[in-house]
């Protein structure tokens, strides 16, 4: 049992014998002190007032009196606006530095037998993975391996957008204009070259709108059904998906298309597995430059049809209805969801039917006790509908369902469109942060010395260290702006800064082994310094963090924490001498501390996907 655990504990104990009413030792309000005030850890005893009738500072003097003759770990205490602040003796935290584990397993828990499910990424097949992408695929992998490191056994999923008008646009324009050209024959990796070939479908697209505007018939339109006052241009700029869907001869092929594919037509069928086959291959090498994977793969063409035996199912228990029309709706206006259709007049699916069906198939082959979606926050009203319409359902998996939500991810420079091709591909940003951490290296000239293979991976790691923190450090349901430049500065909130921390332990690591450095005496150091202290705390607090990550579904606890531990070993390396210590107590002390220190950076860092580099 930790300290607070123990305090907690203690306290609820005392509280009942002062004044003769349990409490809850859960929730017990244990806060490290602020820095200003003396203590490590206070303790709230506002919730006490009530039933120990008396003024807060008087309540807390007597409860820490007591206090102290029940935990043999306080050294002293002192009493500051109704905040109990404790300080915990040396021994204690020379007994915590000394049994803490280094290697990598401080803060993990045993197997729970609990299993979640991990969706994220999720792209479509006509264009490769942008900049949102790998916010979706960070927040996605960091929650992975922080679920699994508090226990939970976790399937990572992913359901690939394969079907649809958006990618016959894709397959139409390459048939038309691709003249046989492939990713091969022209050297583009195979995601990208699927996904120009989708841009050039909207270009050609735009001039056949462009033309169609000066015929006769766009004339007609206009007379028959602008507003009034609206001018021409206000007016087809409006009417685009409308004379798309009636009046485009692209627009006609492409829906001639996806009905060929949706009837099985063979030579559209092999047009569309030969294209997919060549984003996957890309989406492949874009996975593997993140370090992710996945353990099972769901397709929409094989999911869009799932779903209407549920909608029969909800209209026999009468949680749906029909309309006049044939449609089918579920009613969610008493909790503010209005009503959604769920099946269309004609009998076809909606999104909303496809999912429905989609989380009964998992939880069938998976039996998960949590199904997490990572999706951007524009889709939260379709969850919030799906979660409401599975529990009235009465599906039994529906209360385990949690949409991670997440803001978009911008530019300096502003939002990106995909169909006007301003879109930044995780490819070339990943490039980019590599190609900066390459350039900045140079600058310095710290990793001279290192084999070629060396040097590569040290900017790897450098590059994919600063991309990762910089979106991972931002809270999920924030948007952001990326700046790559920003993410590599040394000197502020950033992968690297932490990095160069742990590098810095690294070199001391291996000049112990070095120099076969003994460790023993850092049990008999004495007077704990202010700096180590502040570490120590750090420390201690790690396991509480982490949990409550994986409660929150928020990585970016674990990542400022780590930011907050590093700037605090910089602290301590200026203020406190290592090697040259007083003692050789103290510097046993000292080293351990730094070895400590540098295993929680290096676990915390893993936690959210990034790995150390032995140089910078």
């Amino acid at each position: 049992m930790n300290i607070i655990a123990s305090l907690q504990q203690a306290v609820a104990k005392v509280v009942e014998e002062l004044y003769g009413e349990p409490s809850d030792a859960a929730k017990v309000l244990v806060n490290t002190t602020p820095p200003d005030f003396t203590g490590d850890y206070s303790i709230v005893i506002f919730p006490f007032v009530k039933i120990a009738k008396k003024a807060p500072d008087a309540a807390a003097m007597e409860i820490g009196e007591s206090l102290q003759k029940k935990v043999p770990e306080i050294e002293s205490f002192n009493v500051v606006k109704g905040f109990l602040n404790v300080e915990i003796g040396d021994a204690y935290w020379k007994k915590f530095l000394l049994s803490m584990p280094v290697d990598g397993t401080h803060g993990s828990l045993p197997k729970n037998g609990k299993k979640v499910m991990v969706e994220y990424s999720s792209p479509n097949t006509n264009k490769p993975l942008h900049m949102g992408h790998i916010r979706n695929i960070l927040l996605g992998w960091s929650n992975v391996k922080i679920l699994e490191f508090v226990g939970y056994e976790v399937i990572k999923a992913q359901i690939i957008n394969d079907r649809g008008i958006a990618i016959c646009k894709s397959m139409l324009a390459w048939k038309k204009f691709g003249e046989g050209k492939t990713p091969e024959s022209t050297g583009i990796k195979g995601d990208h070259f699927v996904g120009d070939w989708y841009v050039f479908f909207e270009k050609k697209t735009m001039e056949e709108y462009e033309t169609w505007q000066q015929s006769t018939e766009a004339d007609k339109a206009y007379k028959e059904l602008h507003k009034e006052g609206e001018n021409e241009k206000a007016f087809f700029k409006g009417f685009k998906n409308k004379w798309f869907n009636e009046h485009s001869v692209l627009g006609t092929e492409v829906r001639e298309m996806l009905l060929k594919w949706e009837q099985h037509d063979p030579e559209t069928v092999d047009l569309w597995k030969m294209m997919n086959g060549w984003v996957y291959q890309g989406f492949d090498e874009t996975y593997r430059d993140l370090g992710v994977s996945f353990d099972k793969l769901y397709y929409e063409s094989d999911t869009y049809l799932l779903g209407k035996d549920i909608v029969a199912e909800g209209l026999a228990k009468g949680a749906f209805f029909k309309k006049d029309d044939g449609s089918v709706w579920v009613d969610l206006t008493d909790v503010k969801l209005d009503e959604k259709v769920v099946l269309r007049a004609d009998g076809t699916s909606v999104y909303i039917t496809q999912d429905l069906g989609t989380a009964r198939m998992r939880h069938k082959e998976l039996g998960c006790e949590r199904y997490l979606y990572t999706v951007a926050d524009e889709q939260n009203y379709h969850f919030q509908v799906l979660f409401e319409t599975l529990k009235r359902l009465g599906e039994p998996y529906a209360n385990g369902m949690h949409h991670l939500a997440y803001g978009m991810v911008e530019l300096p420079t502003g939002r990106m469109k995909t169909r006007e091709g301003t879109v930044v591909d995780a490819d070339d940003l990943i490039a980019e942060v590599i190609r900066l951490a390459k350039e900045q290296a140079s600058e310095r000239g710290e990793i001279e010395g290192l084999s070629t293979e060396q040097k590569q991976e040290n900017l790897r790691r450098v590059g994919m260290g600063a991309l990762k923190y910089f979106i991972i450090k931002v809270n999920p349901k924030k948007r952001m702006i990326f700046n790559p430049e920003e993410s590599l500065d040394l000197q502020g909130q950033t992968g690297p800064y932490i990095q160069y921390s742990y590098v810095r332990i690294n070199g001391l690591m291996q000049r112990i082994e070095r120099e076969n450095i003994d460790l023993s005496g850092a049990g008999d150091y004495t007077e704990i310094q202010a700096q180590e202290k502040e570490l120590l705390l750090s420390l201690h607090g790690f396991p509480a963090i982490v949990q409550a990550a994986a409660d929150d579904y928020d990585p970016s606890l674990i990542a400022n924490y780590c930011y907050a531990l590093a700037k605090s070993y910089h602290r301590f390396w200026h203020d406190l001498s290592i090697f040259n210590a007083d003692s050789e107590n103290a510097k046993a002390f000292r080293l351990s501390l730094s070895k400590a220190v540098g295993a929680v950076l290096a676990s915390g860092m893993n936690l959210l996907g990034i790995e150390m580099p032995e140089r910078m």
